[in-house]
Order: C-alpha cells, then sequence, then structure tokens
C-alpha cells in the first residue's frame, strides 16, 4: 500500500491515539531546567486535570530524595481525583532497587527502561540477550507482586531497528506474552526520518499485532512531530510529548504541535483540552525559565498576530487568511501589529477593538504616525492607540483622567530607593511616599498607597517587565519599556519611551492607569 493510500485509509478510521506527556521526566532533562517539587505538582495538576492528557511520566527512580518528595505528592494527588493510574515513573532494571523506590512514592505504574539495541546491550551490559530477559523478567515479576502495572522502554530501538532487529524480535517474542501493557519505542538519539519510521514500525506491527506501541520522538534533525505522526500513521496506538518541546538536546516532540496535526491532518481523536494548550506553555515555560520563541506553532506569542495590512483588510472580507488554527480554539485572540506595515486595515481592527470610531481622513494620520514610529523601529502596542489618536487629531479622544504632576525618586548607597509622587486623579490631587527594591518599585509602592488610602481601591497587578534597545538602536538611544499589568481577567500592555529606563517605565504606568480608569 502506497503512503498516499496509506494516509487515505488512515483520515477514514479516525482512530484514537492516547497521549503521555513527559515534561517532568525527560523535559527536565533540558540543560539547565531543573523542576522543584511544588511546581512539578501544579504542572502534573494542569496536565492531568485541564489539559487532560492521558498520562504523565514524573520522574525517574532513585534520582535523589527531592525527586521522591515530589512523586509522592503528585501521587496523593492524584490518587485523591482518581488519576493514580496515569502517573507513571522510569525504573531501571536493577534487580528490583527502582520497583521499591517507585512503590514507596505510592506510583502503580513503571516505565522499565530495558536496552532496545544489541550495541547498547552487549556495550554497556555485557550481557546476552537472554541474558537481558531473564533480568527484565525479575523486575517485571517483583512489579506484579506489588500490583504495578509495567511498560517497557527499549532504548535505542531506532539504533537496533537499523542495525539489530534480530535482536530486538528476540527480545519482543519473549517479553510479549507477559504481563507487560505497553511497549515503547524511542528514537533515543533522533536519528530517523519519517519513511524510517513508517518502515519500522509496519515490522512491529506485522510480527506483534496485539502489542500496544507507544512511539518517543527526539528533535536532533527537527523531524520529532514528523517522526510522530508517521508512526501512528503506521499503526502506533501512543505518543511521548512535551510540553513547549522540552527534552534533551534538541528536545521532544512538542505537545501543541502534535495535538493538532493530529487532528486536523489526519483527523484523529484524542483526550486533549485545547483551549488549555497555551495556559500549561505558559506555566512550563516560566517554571522552566526556557522562552518558547514567538513564531512556535500554536503557543508562541506572534503565530495569531497578523502584521501585514493586505492579511487585515482579507479578514474582513470573508476571512480570506484564516485557516484552521483558530485562536479562539487555544483560548487566545487574533491580534494585528501595529507597525510600518500595518496599513489602514490594521489600524482600523484595532480602533474597532476599543470602540475608537475616526472618520477615513483621521484614520489614514494615526495610520501615517504609527508607520513613521514603525520606520524608527519603536512598538507600538494596542493601548498606546488612544494616546497616539489623542496626539495626532488633538481632539474627539478620552479625556486623560490621571496626569503625574511631580515626582521624586532618589537612591543612595546602603539606603533603600526612595520615591515621593504627586498625581492628579479625577480633578484632585494627591501625593504619598515610599520606599522600594528599586527607583521604579519605589514609585509604584506609592501609587499603591494612594490607590489603598485614599481612593479605597485595588491596583492591577504587575505581570511583565520588559525594557529594550528599540532593535536597531545605540547603547545610549532611547529605552523603550513594556509593561503588562492583569485587571482581573483583562491584560493591559502599555510602552514608555525616554533615554532614562526609570522614565519610560512610569511613562508606560501613567498611561496603564488611564486605561485602568476607563475600564473601571
Amino acid at each position: 500500500m502506497g503512503t498516499s493510500e496509506s494516509i487515505n485509509s488512515y483520515t477514514r478510521l479516525q482512530p484514537f491515539i492516547e497521549i503521555m506527556d513527559c515534561t517532568l521526566r525527560d523535559g527536565e532533562q533540558t540543560s539547565g531546567v531543573s523542576f522543584l517539587p511544588h511546581e512539578k505538582l501544579m504542572i502534573a495538576r494542569v496536565l492531568l486535570r485541564d489539559v487532560n492528557v492521558d498520562r504523565i511520566e514524573v520522574a525517574s527512580a532513585r534520582v535523589s530524595e527531592g525527586e521522591k518528595d515530589a512523586v509522592s505528592m503528585i501521587c496523593r494527588y492524584a490518587q485523591q481525583h482518581g488519576m493514580l493510574n496515569r502517573v507513571e515513573v522510569l525504573g531501571f532494571v536493577d534487580g528490583g532497587k527502582s520497583v521499591n523506590w517507585i512503590a514507596d512514592t505510592g506510583c502503580k505504574v513503571v516505565n522499565l527502561l530495558a536496552k532496545g539495541s544489541e550495541k547498547h546491550c552487549c556495550g554497556q551490559l555485557h550481557k546476552s540477550v537472554d541474558d537481558h530477559v531473564a533480568d527484565i523478567l525479575e523486575c517485571v515479576k517483583m512489579a506484579e507482586d506489588k500490583g504495578m502495572t509495567v511498560n517497557l522502554y527499549l532504548e535505542d530501538w531506532s539504533n537496533g531497528m537499523k542495525d539489530s532487529p534480530h535482536y530486538i524480535y528476540a527480545m519482543l517474542d519473549a517479553l510479549t506474552k507477559t504481563s507487560i501493557r505497553r511497549i515503547m519505542l524511542p528514537d533515543t538519539l533522533g536519528i530517523l526520518n519519517p519513511l524510517q519510521v513508517i518502515e519500522y514500525m509496519r515490522k512491529m506491527q506485522k510480527r506483534y499485532p496485539d502489542a500496544h506501541f507507544d512511539f518517543h520522538a527526539h528533535n536532533d534533525y527537527d523531524l520529532a512531530v514528523s517522526n510522530s505522526l508517521a508512526a501512528v500513521l503506521s499503526g502506533c496506538k501512543g505518543l511521548h510529548v512535551t510540553v513547549n518541546g522540552l527534552g534533551e538536546r534538541c528536545g521532544n516532540a512538542s505537545l501543541s504541535s502534535v495535538q493538532v496535526i493530529l487532528k486536523d491532518q489526519f483527523h484523529a481523536k484524542t483526550n486533549i483540552h485545547e483551549d488549555r494548550l497555551n495556559e500549561i506553555s505558559r506555566l512550563v515555560e516560566g517554571y522552566s525559565g526556557i522562552a518558547v520563541a514567538p513564531n512556535q506553532p500554536v503557543i508562541g506569542e506572534n503565530v495569531f498576530t497578523q502584521v501585514a495590512g493586505v492579511h487585515a483588510d482579507g479578514d474582513s472580507k470573508a476571512g480570506l487568511y484564516y485557516n484552521a488554527l483558530k485562536p479562539e480554539r487555544f483560548g487566545r485572540k487574533r491580534e494585528y501589529a501595529l507597525g510600518k506595515n500595518s496599513g489602514r486595515a490594521n489600524i482600523a481592527k484595532n480602533l474597532e477593538e476599543l470602540g475608537l470610531v475616526l472618520t477615513p481622513e483621521q484614520t489614514q494620520r494615526v495610520t501615517r504616525r504609527i508607520t513613521e514610529l514603525g520606520d524608527r523601529k519603536e512598538i507600538v502596542t494596542q493601548e498606546d492607540l488612544p494616546f497616539i489618536v489623542s496626539d495626532v487629531l488633538k481632539h474627539d479622544v478620552p479625556e486623560e483622567k490621571i496626569k503625574l504632576v511631580s515626582y521624586m525618586v532618589s537612591t543612595a548607597y546602603g539606603l533603600k530607593p526612595l520615591a515621593s509622587i504627586k498625581v492628579e486623579i479625577g480633578g484632585r490631587q494627591y501625593e504619598a511616599d515610599s520606599t522600594g527594591d528599586g527607583q521604579y518599585d519605589a514609585f509604584v509602592k506609592a501609587l499603591r498607597k494612594i490607590y489603598k488610602d485614599n481612593l479605597g481601591r485595588t491596583f492591577p497587578v504587575l505581570a511583565n517587565y520588559a525594557v529594550s534597545i528599540p532593535p536597531g538602536g545605540r547603547t545610549d538611544a532611547l529605552v523603550q519599556t513594556v509593561i503588562s499589568w492583569h485587571n482581573g481577567d483583562k491584560v493591559i500592555r502599555t510602552r514608555g519611551l525616554d533615554a532614562d529606563q526609570t522614565e519610560a517605565a512610569i511613562k508606560a504606568t501613567i498611561k496603564m492607569l488611564n486605561i485602568f480608569e476607563a475600564q473601571n
């Protein structure tokens, strides 16, 4: 059967694919990444409860006491919510030491790591295939006696199929007759391409038609997602993924990418809740410290942002530039970038979202100003628009309800920075002083005092603070500060530009407060 015929046959079947997330085990092998126990618990909760992956692999056995505590915490949570059978731990063929370690945590599923190539078996273990199988069976028996389920990893399976398939067949001829539930096939060194995956997986399926095979991809050739889909096309029943594609070296197959291609390209079924993919991505990004690339499909910051004005115009005319990856599907929304390529259609889309209605001539003038800013390589956000409109038109714009009358910030060696401010809110002036961990922190704390003590109101929560030199600028050029705030379930993002970093941040904050006042 040809590849095209296979794809057509596959899409008609609409099979169910089991998804196992390995972020807390394989993903933690990313250079520089180490999750604290409570961070592991938070990630596990979201993966199981909200994203609804079928299984999670949370650790390797016998790593440390801290790791044992983390697994125990996750298992207690899973037990309380009837999900303990979805939590798994990697164990080793070590005479039962791993099985005992895993049993002590309360976990009920062991993913036993065996050698999947003759080279590994002889070179590392110095054992024959029969001896290795005997050691595996001993561990399986110990796990069974403790009421545990066993899955089996064939480490370096990809090289095993290339160089020593007779070795793999000798192992599985014996092990597929046992209680082992899943045979998990890793491309440990990320060496395969999709055609090889199809060839090898079909050989496995033909020889062992009743076995449940999982495929575990690595991304060394940027083929982890493609190889995962090739495995599914060839009859594989489960895939291993990580959030944001974390993993050793070049990482693993990304959960979000695998999910959308399975659903949209092959019409496969999974249990994944797509509207929570962005949430888990942001959580893991924060805990891992590994930033998601802006152009990463589905979860990148820029993937639902139209830059070219012609695209915004097309979106207004029957969605000419839409595809199946609609942002609402993932709990996000489409945005239209503001810059030199925006054009009137982009500007109009942003003005419409803000509820600002301008004449065509006014829109053209605003567009011209944004283009000028873009030529200077300055960032323009949607929240800047009312102020750009105000600056350009000088009329018919929202009144500035909050004004910074005066302020003083100072710092001295050995003392905390101090801020003294005077602001006008609704025509009335207020003053406050405060210290902080930095000049800007002192300024914000003084503002919070006014809101709490004088106005009896809440103040938005700082979400993100980014300082940079405009692209193409010099070290003595202007500094731009982009600040994000949470106001309930809304996010306010404003930008300030000045030669002084603190002044730029203060400008962005006053902009934010005027937007905040308009929303309340």
